[in-house]
């Protein structure tokens, strides 16, 4: 997915307790003071141990000056749009134009009715939300008798206003598919959360929204990319605060991911993020625009000769073995690979006539490396499909996307031999990061392969431990004839995983030794095999899994 160009944002997440009033205030002055942009807090009205959303953003808003102040996300269908809208409205006022609206289509459905409010199907929750932010939106008008028809909220003549200080950005803690498409067509960001969208899984939700905008007109980039950190083991950021700043910037350039949302109280943790996490990524996004900048100048200076050049070195570089041969040519337009040899890949087959549309990868035609992980031949083939089985296009969505992460982790793929490619090179000079390489173990121009080897290393993890730890289970007990092909499919997760360790030791060892012509070539072999093995297992796993996802879905 592109980088999207939005500055970035840095907040935190407070929950307002009842017993403990102050635990929301205090530390939003910390952030305040701090130099964090955004504070935000949980809506969640049915839950009396927490303070009122609204009551306590109001209270945060007048004990603060600058950071802005949002609900994350408000409950609709607890909240009446009207009444909502005018509320954001009159604290926008009130704070100098400070309010952000973050709108969720309702969870907790039990909870909510025991509080009178609605129980609402999917579909109706979609429906609600997208008349929801035609009301909202109205009513900011200013000096008009408004008309907004609707099966769930509508206005009938209301009056409008108050008009905001400033234009409140109405951001949509969306997930499933149908709430992805709205956001794109009508919201002003998106605003998932690690644990229900893992990084692993962004680029399918991005590619949604940015479909979803088009088809409505209007540019993907309107829709700024927000979200809800969930930092520790397992999910994101890991590991010491120091090594934050590589992995929200690699989200920034790769997702165009623009604000990054803290959940603490702790007064120490939001200083350190907004002095030196926020800092630290604002510089690693700014040095690589500009050097995206600079690249992109220079190919418009010259174009033709680089075109010709890079079909020179694509055609000579598999004697050499770069990185960047094995990596561009394997993965060429995984899209159209998938229309022109769909069905004839080995492994499973559609049968014919059958209106299954998600097409798998093919593997590479030709492996870089002369080491391999694992015989191919070795690997088990699922149950046929069944040839009068249809599958309506809402069923193949989990299948499609499947696809569509397996393409994000392809593109990754390429990117990262690009970039290795450029610092065994020595073209990628270190710039304005240098102030910040200091204190990691990388040095000179190869802080940039570190910072995106390591954010891409970690996804593909997540992916894979998502795959391991719910989805074949689910599968498994679906239809228990796939057991040989998940075991497979784990053991050579396991043997990926191993595999990326080794590079991140061949990349210090690089570093270490100050890009020696030995640990030039280990790096090379390493990307090699990872490269011919990651593609390989990424079209095994299509060939196996996109009909049985289509069947049986995901279990989430």
């Amino acid at each position: 997915m592109p980088d999207y160009g939005h500055d970035l944002l840095f907040g935190a997440v407070l929950v307002p307790s009842a017993e403990h009033a102050d635990d929301a205030v205090a530390p939003a002055r910390v952030a305040d003071r701090a130099g964090l942009d955004l504070v935000s807090v949980p809506d969640h009205p049915y839950r009396p141990e927490l303070l009122d959303a609204w009551m306590a953003l109001a209270v945060i808003a007048a004990s603060t000056t600058r950071v802005r102040v949002f609900p994350n996300v408000a409950n609709l269908p607890l909240r009446p749009p009207a009444a909502l809208a005018r509320t954001a409205a009159a604290l926008d006022l009130l704070s100098g134009g400070r309010v952000e609206l973050g709108l969720g289509a309702g969870a907790y459905w039990d909870a909510i009715v025991a509080d009178g409010g609605p129980r609402r199907s999917p579909g109706e929750a979609v429906r609600a939300t997208r008349e929801a932010i035609d009301v909202i939106r109205a009513l900011w008008g200013e000096g008009r008798r408004v008309h907004v028809p609707g099966e769930h909220y509508g206005l009938d003549g209301a009056d409008a206003g108050p008009v905001p200080a400033h234009p409140i950005g109405i951001w949509v803690g969306a997930i499933g598919p149908r709430m992805l498409r709205l956001t794109g067509a009508t919201a002003d960001g998106w605003l998932p959360s690690v644990p229900h969208v893992p990084p692993g899984h962004l680029a399918a939700g991005h590619r949604i929204v940015d479909e979803a905008a088009v088809a409505a007109g209007r540019d993907p980039s309107e829709v700024r990319r927000l979200y809800n950190l969930s930092p520790g083991p397992g999910g994101f950021p890991d590991g010491p605060l120091d090594a934050w700043p590589e992995q929200l910037a690699a989200l920034a350039l790769e997702h165009g991911t623009s604000g990054f949302l803290l959940p603490t109280q702790k007064p120490a943790l939001l200083q350190a993020f907004a002095a030196d996490v926020a800092p630290a990524t604002r510089e690693l996004v700014a040095a690589e625009r500009k050097r995206a900048a600079n690249r992109t100048s220079s190919t418009d200076a010259s174009g033709a000769a680089r075109s010709h050049e890079g079909a020179v070195n694509a055609q000579t570089s598999a004697g050499r073995g770069t990185v960047t041969s094995a990596v561009h040519g394997a993965t060429a337009a995984p899209a159209k690979q998938r229309e022109a040899a769909a069905d004839t890949a080995v492994g499973r087959t559609v049968p014919a006539g059958n209106p299954l549309t998600v097409r798998p990868t093919p593997p590479p035609k030709a492996w870089r490396s002369t080491e391999r992980l694992w015989d191919e031949s070795t690997r088990p083939v699922g149950p046929p499909a069944d040839p009068e089985r249809h599958y309506p296009h809402r069923e193949q969505e989990p299948a499609r996307n499947l696809v569509a992460a397996h393409d994000q982790l392809r593109a990754d793929l390429d990117r990262l031999g690009a970039l290795l490619h450029e610092v065994l090179a020595d073209t990628l000079a270190p710039g304005e990061a240098r102030s910040q390489i200091q204190r990691m173990s990388l040095r000179q121009n190869a802080w940039t392969l570190g910072a995106y080897c390591a954010s891409y290393c970690r996804i593909t993890t997540l992916h894979h431990g998502r795959e391991d730890d719910d989805l074949f289970p689910y599968l498994r007990r679906s239809d228990p004839r796939l057991g040989e092909v998940l075991d497979r499919l784990t053991v050579e997760h396991h043997a990926i995983g191993r595999l990326i360790e080794h590079i991140d030791r061949e990349l210090v060892a690089f570093v270490r030794e100050k890009g020696g012509e030995k640990e030039r070539e280990a790096l090379r072999a390493t990307m090699d095999l990872l490269t011919d093995t990651l593609l390989s297992h990424l079209a095994y796993e299509e060939q196996e899994l996109i009909e049985p996802m289509a069947r049986f879905g995901t279990g989430w």
